[in-house]
């Protein structure tokens, strides 16, 4: 397992280099910018099919500097400053955890002050060139594919927040046991979590610029099977926590043509440093498990990519608004839903029945989905009528 890019540079070139790049967080800033991109090439095709249509929008221009655009500035940059050097002359704290890094105390006052100080002449240079003009109010013309930038924004925020809350609500105890360390930690992600947070947000967000939730949503769709399956990748690969229950058969022989560990494998040098130590290993993430697990991130990075294949190549079948993204949703709740079998998860007691909180929510994506398709082909048979 590599917990760091520097790992993986080791592994595979044979040179040591450290830098303080996460494995998990470099793969999900690239499932981020395959969504990015999948969804921008679908709202393009929707806007070049009359689907969608551009964007009027009301902008403010020449308006003077407020007092509060100086104070906000003036605590960024001084943010900035107060970490960017700090990390500059103490690298190798940074290296070693950098999340820990980020989130304390640590910092430099000088660096605070060179970055204040900066970011309050480059916000005066603006407002000396605003001297003279008049504010005003103009109407701009956006493509709905231009807003790209900030739908990833809202998902990357509203998919964290909706992570960590949907994960500790399933890990209370963790929660009650240390409720500063369970909130601010970047381990600990739940995926539905930060799909249904983030999609709120988007929906919310493009909404407001007029485009229609069912269009949205199926531009969406794709890629969001694309960035899930690259995400699980990130998982196998730090060695997150999100393997499977132990695996100690024997692997059958119509397996015989895939290596070993992936039908069963003990996570060596897992980033959550979780199992026993390694012997002869020394320094960080030495550890590996006891007994050999199911890699279940592995099979889910495999099946969701070629899911998006398989997606990709039928969308332009899909002619009924909302439909597209329906069937994505059964798909995604149908693989998730049989995967849980094999994962290790927090469960609830139900009815006697053991349940983790992504069955319960899979089967509402399934049930849902399945719903929805029969309600928006009825509504558009009985509009052709």
């Amino acid at each position: 397992m590599y917990a760091t890019l520097s790992d993986l540079l080791f592994d595979l070139f044979g040179f040591q280099t450290r830098l303080p790049i996460q494995m998990f967080g470099l793969v999900m800033a690239l499932s981020f910018v395959g969504a990015y991109i999948v969804t921008q090439s679908e709202l393009k095709r929707k806007q070049a099919n009359g689907l969608l249509f551009p964007i009027k929008i009301q902008k403010k221009i020449n308006e003077p500097i407020a007092n509060i655009d100086y104070i906000t500035t003036i605590i960024i940059g001084a943010f900035i400053g107060f970490k960017l050097l700090e990390m500059l002359l103490d690298y190798d704290a940074l290296v070693d955890n950098p999340q820990k890094f980020i989130l304390s105390a640590k910092g430099s006052w000088f660096g605070a002050l060179i970055g204040g100080a900066y970011s309050y002449y480059q916000k005066k240079k603006e407002a000396d060139a605003l001297k003279g003009k008049n504010p005003e109010t103009k109407e701009i013309i956006v493509q709905p594919f231009e807003l790209m930038g900030n739908i990833v924004a809202i998902a990357a925020i509203g998919g964290l927040l909706g992570a960590k809350i949907f994960h500790n609500l399933e890990n209370i105890d963790q929660l009650m046991a240390d409720p500063i360390g369970s909130l601010l930690s970047f381990s600990g992600l739940t995926f539905y979590g930060g799909l249904i947070v983030a999609a709120i947000g988007i929906l919310y967000y493009t909404g407001k610029k007029g485009i229609p939730a069912w269009h949205m949503c199926d531009a969406a769709a794709a890629g969001l099977m694309l960035s899930y399956g690259t995400g699980r990748l990130g998982c196998h690969l730090s060695g997150d926590g999100d393997w499977g229950i132990d695996n100690l058969a024997t692997k059958p022989d119509w397996l015989s043509f895939l290596p070993d560990w992936a039908w069963a494998y003990r996570y060596p040098h897992n980033v959550l440093s979780e199992g026993i130590p390694i012997p002869g290993c020394e320094g960080a993430h030495c550890f590996q498990l006891v007994n050999p697990v199911f890699p279940t991130a592995l099979y889910e990075a495999v099946v969701c990519i070629a899911l998006f294949a398989f997606l990709w190549s039928i969308r332009k079948r899909f002619t009924i608004p909302g439909t597209f993204f329906l069937f994505y949703l059964l798909l995604n709740g149908i693989e998730r839903f049989l995967i849980e079998k094999i994962r290790v998860n927090t469960t609830y007691s139900i009815f006697n029945a053991h349940i983790t909180q992504a069955e319960i929510i899979s089967f509402t994506f399934i049930l849902g989905a399945i719903i929805g398709l029969f309600l928006l082909i009825s509504k558009h048979k009985k509009s052709l009528a």
